[in-house]
């Protein structure tokens, strides 16, 4: 077997966590990693797993726990959960440096998470303005109250904009950790890691399989600047000089490094991100086809028609009669 890099995932204790989440996620990695060594010719688990935790609200996350302690395998950190908490959620959000910490953690291409409450101190990172996140429907006043700039949507359980990922009731913990199970060691781990655990996997199948998951922990911060500001922007723009200007790269030194750093061009990932977005619009959505077109940047429905089947595989209109939660929605 061969020793890789492993993957870290990072649970944030902040005041007030709910405790029964950490460990359950903690459990459901544990059951992962064993399922991919079934599959996969790894010599020590893929997934590493760590507990972050401040010792004072002025002092910066620290480990406190680490499932491979002593692992020689190099790890990099790769996401960050803030789990529920059963407390006040603002209060839980008032540190000022859990929010600069999360927000470095960020920018060095570390995927932030949040369950439940835990969106409030995501959310006072200031990261999702101008994009949606989900909370628990009870908290969905609360967080647009305290976050205007914010678009709540507490319609969908899980919200993956890629770089942030945010799940809606107390025990989504369950979503949000086998979504991260999907995205970094596959569905058929994932699914055998649901089955193992009791957890009924079908309702989340649907998505898992055409998701775009960007690669964000490439370490090139030109190119992770521009990854950001296309998925705030849900790539509406995809002129290269614009582009370029948005890295403060020249051209032709952007076309390169964002080659290496993401394995796609510019053009392919900007169409995968629209064409992720239309598919979350495809499936949520009654608008039709045209106007979802319209909606993700594309003026010519007949070129997203051909972007969108040749990416998912399905037409949009049949994508949405496999996959729409409304019965109303119209197949144009």
């Amino acid at each position: 077997m061969q020793t890789t890099q492993a993957v870290e995932i990072g649970l944030v204790l902040y005041p007030g966590a709910q405790q029964a989440a950490v460990l359950g996620l903690t459990d459901l990695f544990a059951v992962a990693n064993r399922e991919a060594l079934s599959h996969l010719p790894h010599a020590e688990p893929p997934l590493r797993v760590t507990h972050w935790q401040q010792s004072s609200p002025d002092t910066l996350p620290r480990r406190v726990f680490d499932s491979a302690p002593d692992s020689t395998a190099p790890a990099i950190l790769s996401a960050l959960i803030l789990p529920p908490t059963l407390d006040d959620p603002v209060g839980v959000a008032k540190t000022g440096t859990l929010s600069a910490w999360l927000r470095a953690r960020h920018t060095e291409g570390v995927t932030l998470t949040s369950v439940c409450a835990g969106a409030f101190p995501l959310a006072a990172t200031g990261l999702l303005a101008g994009r949606k996140m989900t909370t628990h429907w009870a908290y969905a006043t609360l967080l647009q109250e305290r976050h205007p700039d914010v678009i709540v949507d507490i319609d969908q359980l899980i919200i993956d904009d890629g770089d942030i990922i945010t799940a809606g009731g107390l025990m989504a913990w369950t979503d949000l950790g086998l979504r991260l199970v999907d995205r970094l060691l596959g569905p058929t781990v994932m699914i055998e890691t649901a089955r193992t655990l009791l957890v009924d996997p079908p309702g989340r199948e649907q998505r898992y399989y055409s998701l775009f998951s960007p690669r964000l922990t490439h370490a090139d911060a030109a190119v992770l600047k521009l990854q950001h500001w296309l998925q705030a922007t849900q790539a509406k723009e995809m002129a290269l000089p614009i582009l370029a200007a948005q890295a403060g790269l020249q051209e032709r030194t952007l076309l390169r490094r964002f080659q290496k750093a993401t394995g796609m061009t510019t053009t392919e990932y900007c169409q995968r991100l629209r064409v992720g977005r239309a598919q979350e619009l495809l499936q949520f959505d009654t608008a039709s086809v045209e106007r979802v077109a319209w909606d993700v940047g594309y003026s010519d429905t007949g070129a997203f028609r051909k972007v969108f089947t040749r990416i998912v595989g399905l037409s949009p209109s049949d994508y949405r009669r496999r996959f729409s939660s409304s019965p109303r929605a119209g197949v144009s």
